[in-house]
């Protein structure tokens, strides 16, 4: 049993203005090919690591094609995303030539803009469904985070989706995808896949898996799972910076052989969460209020989440509202991860650790970002960037922030890099020498996935709403392509 796998991995922020290059796939989380693929992935926990697990598991051979993933950004550009999707589909042909294939095995993201191309997920899925033809199963997995057509579930046998968020659980979901396809290939089971859309923006405050109430979706969704005849259910909670007509939360259902099954089962939890939409809405809170709701619990360190500037979701990572007020309040024994500005580390670097330096910081990419922040700085410590994940998240994996740099204004401090990263856990930071646990304020630019490392050390964590280009205030965005959408059109 030969099982092609692969992805081109992207989640596309329209209101970027730069457009995402190859080149950017090839810095970001990089471009593989072929064993390169193996050797990078096998045993990490993302969905492609768990293909080559099941392929253990399952008894298949796994057929490693080409593996990209760009960090968030803007559209991408049109004749670069051809020429990736051109290149996996000749792979995939080459291998078939070579070897007759059993099936193909997807690791996309599910919010992917093209120039020319809303759904570029769909896209893709449907291009190598037209290479392999119809009676060969195609099997893909997705992040939470997708905006989802009936056209791309048409494409593909089965749909998986990661169920938590953060996202721990990447590996678990591409074994799974793994053993279906070869259930599937073995005549075991024959997957079918419905989609139910809903029209809501989810909070992020509101999609954290390992609390209420997004932990009452998860039972439910596992309820499902349990049923007779049910293979898998997956919920999206959507991504809200694409402007696309697809905009929307949605559940999806796979179920053997039986759409209406599917059909059904994705509509009854689909209902549930619409006649349950005012819950999975939060509104917004303030930089200072989030602190005094810190300080007021009185445990610490005090976790801050810039979920409006998340490098995560795409976000520039340069505003400035946020470290302003930090140093405004002379916080002490504070934190901010991470501040890209490249012209800071550069002088940084240029005048060496022990150095005073006195340089605007942050507030270049976007009039949205806010102005910069001139400071007086020390420098503290400085890198190159490497690192190594602690995990759960990218474990296994190594990172690269770029030329790195830790700053002090007071008791404030600030981490500039080079590279847009959210911080996922204090690895880097300790790389530094900064000890996250004796801190009294941690401010990170990321909306949930920081808790994956650092919810452990956490007195109390608090997303705050400091002015950036990816504002939670839906109803301020300038939308021309989406469907009306709770709580903004829809009540």
């Amino acid at each position: 049993m030969r099982i092609a796998m692969g992805g081109v991995l992207h989640e596309t922020s329209t209101f970027l203005p730069q457009p995402t290059t190859v080149a950017d796939f090839s810095a970001g989380f990089g471009l593989y090919r072929g064993e390169e693929v193996r050797q990078r992935f096998s045993g990490a926990n993302m969905c492609i690591g768990g293909f080559f697990d099941a392929a253990k598991s399952a008894g298949f051979e796994a057929i490693p094609l080409l593996w990209g993933f760009a960090y968030p950004s803007g559209v991408i550009a049109r004749a670069d995303y051809e020429q990736l999707k051109s290149e996996f589909l000749e792979r995939l042909l080459a291998a078939d030539k070579q070897q007759r294939l059993d099936g193909v095995l997807l690791d996309l993201h599910g919010a992917m803009v093209v120039e020319g191309l809303d759904d570029g997920d769909g896209d893709f899925v449907t291009s190598v469904r037209a290479a392999i033809g119809n009676e060969r199963p195609i099997v893909v997995t997705y992040d939470l985070h997708g905006n989802h057509t009936p056209e791309r579930m048409r494409a593909a046998n089965a749909s998986i989706g990661y169920d938590t968020y953060p996202h721990v659980d990447m590996g678990e979901r591409g074994r799974e995808a793994g053993e279906l396809i070869a259930r599937t290939i073995r005549g075991e089971v024959r997957p079918v896949t419905a989609l139910h859309q809903l029209p809501l923006f989810w909070s992020s405050q509101r999609q954290v898996t390992g609390h209420a109430p997004m932990n009452e979706v998860l039972a439910r969704l596992h309820e499902l799972e349990r049923r007779p005849g049910i293979l898998a259910a997956s919920i999206s909670t959507g991504f809200p910076w694409a402007d696309v007509p697809q905009l929307c939360s949605s559940v999806f259902v796979v179920a053997d052989g039986d759409e209406p099954l599917a059909q059904q089962a994705a509509k009854e939890l689909g209902d549930w969460i619409w006649a349950e939409r005012s819950r999975w809405y939060q509104a917004p809170q303030s930089v200072r209020d989030g602190i005094a709701a810190g300080q007021a619990l009185g445990k610490y360190p005090i976790l801050l989440g810039d979920y409006n500037d998340n490098t995560g979701g795409g976000a520039p990572g340069d505003s400035t509202a946020l470290l302003r007020t930090m140093i405004d309040m002379n916080l002490p024994d504070a934190l901010l991860l991470y501040l890209v500005d490249l012209n800071a580390v550069a002088a940084a670097h240029q005048a060496g650790v022990g150095a005073q330096l006195t340089l605007p910081l942050g507030g270049s990419s976007h009039p949205s970002q806010g102005p910069p922040l001139e400071v007086t700085v020390e420098v503290v410590a400085l890198s190159d960037g490497a690192f190594r994940y602690d995990g759960p998240m990218y474990a296994g994996l190594t990172g690269n922030m770029g030329p790195s740099a830790w700053l002090r204004c007071g008791g404030v401090s600030v981490v500039v890099v080079s590279k847009r990263e959210q911080p996922l856990d204090p690895a880097f930071a300790r790389s530094l020498g900064i000890d996250c646990s004796q801190l009294k304020y941690i401010a990170v630019k990321s909306a949930a996935h920081f808790r994956s490392g650092f919810e452990q050390i956490a007195g109390s964590i608090h997303l705050v709403d400091a002015p950036a280009l990816h504002s939670h205030q839906f109803g301020t965005l300038t939308y021309r392509k989406r469907r009306p959408l709770f709580p903004v059109e829809l009540k």
